[in-house]
């Protein structure tokens, strides 16, 4: 029997392990990719819309739009389609489940209660960085990224910090398949600049990115190696620009986040 299976990810993620094709069931693998279709520029979409966006002809698009529909994951009003709340449970069960946001937890708490600022770890999916843990702000209200937050890579220090752990023949890969949108005036939108900045972070303990996203937000991250040196994860704080200088901030908060990263060494 001949199995179909969908293309790779585009975003050059590629499985742990090699699958025999024959253990694949390609039908999950096109329903998730439906799921994934849905974004802020289409919340809404005829099976049509989800055919043009996904490739899977638009009879098998409205099965599995129906499909989804049943099992409670989108609703629809006969022509359109959208996702239902019920999705939620499979980012959150990552979050709930998955060892490494568990495991840093109690070392981001820590740092965060020394340094008075909330401490995030990331890692990169495809081209956006998302954020998997988060420590409880010692303040009433705190700045920055929330679990499941997803962001452009290149407008936040994690992503550079991530990327540079990568050869540079999947980086030049990486940078050319990436939109590069501009958000503010301090965002880098020319792909050979942002080249040559995660380069440079190649050769540094950790990167400051300052107003590439909001002028008002600095954010400082290093890498989360593990006991071989592979980078998992990153490291870091989103701060209020006007009260932390780039000095400040390697004098400050840069050797807790890297004694914090050699603690979770041997334990990533």
């Amino acid at each position: 029997m001949h199995h179909h299976v969908p293309a790779d990810p585009a975003d050059g993620t590629q499985p742990a392990f090699p699958i025999d094709p024959a253990d694949l069931i390609a039908g999950l693998g096109r329903g998730l990719q439906v799921i994934e279709s849905f974004d802020d520029d289409h919340p809404r979409m005829s099976a049509a819309e989800v055919s043009a966006r996904t490739g899977i002809p638009r009879t098998a698009a409205r099965r599995y739009l129906l499909s989804l529909c049943h099992f409670g994951y989108a609703e629809t009003d006969g022509k359109r389609f959208w996702l239902a709340p019920r999705v939620l449970r499979l980012g959150q069960a990552y979050l709930d489940a998955a060892r490494l946001p568990r495991l840093v937890q109690p070392f981001i708490q820590r740092l965060s209660m020394a340094t008075g600022e909330t401490v995030n770890v990331s890692v990169l999916d495809g081209h956006e960085v998302v954020y998997v843990a988060r420590s409880n702000s010692p303040r009433v209200v705190s700045i920055g990224f929330h679990a499941g937050a997803r962001v452009p890579a290149h407008v936040v220090g994690p992503g550079t910090v991530l990327l540079a752990a990568l050869p540079d023949e999947a980086l030049q890969a990486w940078v050319a398949a990436h939109p590069f949108a501009g958000f503010s005036a301090g965002t880098v939108t020319a792909p050979e600049l942002f080249l040559a900045q995660v380069r440079a972070a190649r050769g540094q303990d950790g990167w400051i990115a300052r107003g590439a996203l909001d002028p008002g937000l600095v954010g400082v991250a290093v890498p989360l190696k593990d006991r071989r040196g592979e980078t998992k994860a990153a490291i870091g704080m989103t701060l209020q620009a006007q009260f932390w200088s780039d000095d400040q901030i390697n004098a400050k908060l840069l050797p807790g986040l890297l004694e914090t990263a050699q603690t979770l060494r041997p334990l990533v």
